[in-house]
């Protein structure tokens, strides 16, 4: 009777091994050719469909490209968004390993008896079951740090597509030069260098003033030519922090003007909201997530001092008898009570704490330093509105005399010159301000223009497909 109980346990087996066989993951390939991705990369434009698609989900309809609109492109093209997102989903992965439980291990013996007795089955058939046991909540500790470092991705993510939006904001920013007031002050010099030179060749001024005077307009010729080529400059360097090649942005009407309003210091977060701006920052929160990280796996290198065990049933057919076993098994912690890995866990944890601690200290520096950078920026602002209009003043008084016969052209030309240079300080200073507002923005990982910038959960998957145009 045992030998038909040994076929079924062995169908059994075999009955087993098939269902778990078509259960198991295939492997798909997906090989990568980098002069197909290179030429991708090239073809990228703010045009594509599968982006159309992407800023109609989250932006408003436009027909320029305002701050918001490069930003949500950045997010759709950027790598390192695409990175920080892979890394999550492996994180993620990650803890699903972490929370798998041993699998129990299946074993089959045979045994031939030479010296059997005639009549009586030389064969011994066996078959044995190894369950392995953890002990001391290891599982649940392994998941707890599994859970944390997924977490800790995930707000990488976050403070990845926010460095995105800094370098897209910067270079929408880097745009705005002063190059349209520095021309309209060229043109001024320019036409100062015709009327000096008129008047040398009356007789009325001498060859220096001239010489002067061509000095100063070569000059402010040079600082066009600087200016113009700080814009093309930070142009590439939008399309580089959208993650586009330079000639997508050809023929591209960009808004930057939105950026030249600066909020006053009243309208700003006052302390307390900037603290617990501070608390949220992603940054902060990846290295909160990655302490309780360190935290659960002390826990485990603790509750690994406890050894895990094995219950271990068999069935062997002995000699024409069937008989049941049943065995007991688990490490003995003599040579080895896992002090090391725990001094290690603890050393690692005390480096997270402080990693945490310096993350803190870090953007509340920054918040405070940027605080009073952009303090002084809206001073330096005001100081050149003042500038500007006292200017502006001067040249109607100057025109109002000219008008009546009490001064010359040249005198009037003359006010008008301070007067764009005063628009080229006054320019400057207003780039400075905004720049200066980004900063606390970054310190505080929040817009303070009025719009929100919420980028998860719309980043967790790709909003790209694998065969688009990359």
């Amino acid at each position: 009777m045992a030998f038909p109980i040994f076929r079924g346990l062995r169908v059994l087996g075999w009955s087993f091994a098939a269902i778990l066989l078509a259960s198991c993951a295939s492997y798909t390939s997906r090989p990568l050719d980098p002069s197909a991705e290179q030429a991708a990369y090239t073809a990228r434009s703010l045009t594509e469909p599968g982006l159309q698609e992407f800023l109609h989900a989250h932006t408003s309809a436009s027909n320029h490209w305002n701050l918001d609109r490069l930003i949500w492109a950045g997010l759709y093209y950027h790598p390192d968004v695409a990175i920080a997102r892979a890394k999550w989903q492996a994180a993620r992965a990650a803890a699903i390993t972490a929370g798998a439980h041993p699998n129990p291990i299946l074993g089959t013996t045979a045994e031939y008896n030479v010296n059997a007795d005639h009549g009586t089955s030389p064969w011994t058939r066996g078959f044995s079951l190894s369950i392995p046991i953890e002990t001391a909540s290891k599982r649940r500790h392994r998941v707890a740090q599994a859970i944390a470092l997924a977490e800790a991705a995930h707000q990488n993510l976050a403070d990845t597509a926010w460095r995105v939006r800094r370098q897209i904001r910067s270079g929408l920013l880097g745009t705005l030069t002063a190059e349209p007031d520095l021309r309209r002050q060229l043109a001024l010099e320019t036409e100062r260098v015709r009327l000096v030179q008129r008047r040398v060749d009356l007789g009325l001024a001498a060859q220096p003033d001239l010489v002067t005077a061509r000095l100063a307009m070569q000059q402010v010729a040079v600082t066009v030519d600087e200016a113009h080529k700080q814009q093309v400059e930070q142009r590439a360097a939008l399309a580089s922090a959208i993650g586009l090649p330079v000639a997508a942005l050809d023929g591209v009407s960009l808004a930057p003007e939105e950026l030249l309003h600066v909020p006053e210091l009243g309208t700003l977060p006052q302390v307390a909201q900037q603290r617990e701006a501070l608390l949220r920052r992603p940054d902060v929160l990846a290295a909160l997530a990655e302490y309780e990280a360190s935290d659960a796996a002390l826990r485990l290198e603790i509750a690994k001092q406890y050894p895990d065990m094995s219950i271990d049933p068999g069935l062997l057919w002995d000699a024409g008898q069937l008989k049941w076993t049943l065995g007991l098994s688990a490490v003995l912690p003599l040579l080895n009570q896992n002090k090391g890995p725990i001094a290690e866990a603890t050393a690692q944890r005390e480096q997270a704490a402080a990693l945490l601690l310096g993350a803190q200290a870090r953007a509340f520096g920054e918040a405070e330093q940027a605080s009073a950078g952009y303090r002084a920026s809206i001073d330096k602002l005001h100081h050149a509105d003042a500038l500007v209009l006292n200017q502006q003043r001067k040249v109607q008084s100057a025109q109002r005399q000219q008008a009546v016969g009490a001064i010359e052209r040249s005198i009037t030309l003359g006010a008008q010159v301070e007067l764009a240079a005063a628009q080229v300080i006054r320019q400057d200073a207003l780039i400075q301000a905004r720049q200066a507002l980004g900063a606390l923005e970054d310190a505080l990982r929040q817009p303070l223009d009025g719009t929100s910038f919420a980028p998860l959960p719309a980043l967790d998957s790709s909003p790209r497909l694998r065969d688009t145009s990359q």
